[in-house]
């Protein structure tokens, strides 16, 4: 709301307007320490392997990796990167009114074309010096990359832009899955996919499995790009993350679309056809 190269009205007279102290604007969060740091990027990579581990025994781990932790700093890491184990909790308070949660509605549905179901989530993406939530947009059938954005929060806004870019790029899905993460459940987000006329869909609490092609995605990102690279900046990390991407989506063959890149099952484009080729056998025939 504050604007330092205003024309006519000072930072001052500003602050004054929006009844806040010069200090509060001029102040600056000093962000996590180095230790913190190195922790949740531990977290994180542990957190790949064992999706069911809560901060009990994620402090146990790191305890044993030689980090003197307590299980409060661990919590409440886990909490900043948003990362939830999945075993069942009891039930101790009712959603917000505001935000619904829609029944699942992909179970023994047969998902087989391109845009019949899209899914999203977000991940934590480490820096050597801090970390950004990486959220995307991808195709189910063809797990295509539709969309993504890098944000500092956990706001939903980033969340809206990737979903409004898809649309705008590929036109609506018939249905949209996510996971009851809050960003996806707010009013925001879900006005977009019924504005759209998507079906919502949404996993049970704790079932990952049920976005399993997305948790797929985050595991091979992060140990081709983000580990790898150990990027330092938010502008270096975008870059990676595009570059990536360009390649995961265009020139990474899945053994599960009949050897063809996400890009190629997307447009129903069949790679050996086009160059007059069939796939060889292991025995060294074509293919019938």
């Amino acid at each position: 709301m504050i604007d330092s190269n205003h024309r006519r009205l000072s930072i001052v007279r500003q602050c004054e307007l929006v009844v806040i102290s010069r200090s509060s604007f001029y102040y600056e969060g000093k962000g996590e320490t180095a230790l913190n740091l190195e922790l949740m990027r531990l977290i994180d990579e542990q957190f790949l392997e064992t999706p069911y581990y809560g901060s009990r025994q994620m402090k146990r781990h790191l305890v044993r990796q030689g980090y003197c932790v307590g299980r409060k700093r661990i919590r409440r890491l886990m909490r900043k990167m948003g990362l939830t184990p999945i075993y069942q909790k009891p039930r101790t308070s009712e959603p917000h009114p505001e935000h619904r949660i829609y029944p699942y509605l992909l179970r023994d549905v047969p998902i087989d074309r391109p845009d019949h179901v899209w899914c999203s989530d977000i991940t934590y993406i480490p820096m050597r010096r801090g970390f950004l939530y990486l959220v995307a947009i991808m195709d189910w059938a063809s797990r295509k990359v539709l969309a993504w954005r890098l944000s500092n929060s956990l706001d939903t806004s980033f969340c809206v832009e990737a979903l409004e870019e898809a649309l705008r790029r590929f036109g609506p899905p018939q249905i949209f899955n996510t996971d009851q993460g809050s960003q996806f459940t707010s009013k925001d987000f879900t006005d977009v996919l019924k504005d759209a006329g998507v079906k919502i869909s949404m996993d049970g609490k704790g079932r990952w499995m049920d976005n399993i092609f997305i948790e797929r995605l985050w595991r091979t990102l992060k140990y081709e790009c983000i580990y790898l690279h150990a990027f330092e900046t938010g502008s270096e990390t975008r870059r990676g993350i595009e570059r990536w991407v360009g390649k995961y989506n265009h020139q990474r063959p899945h053994s599960s679309l009949s050897d063809r890149t996400p890009d190629e099952a997307y447009r129903g484009v069949d790679p050996f056809y086009r160059a007059g080729l069939r796939p060889v056998s292991r025995k060294g025939q074509t293919a019938a």
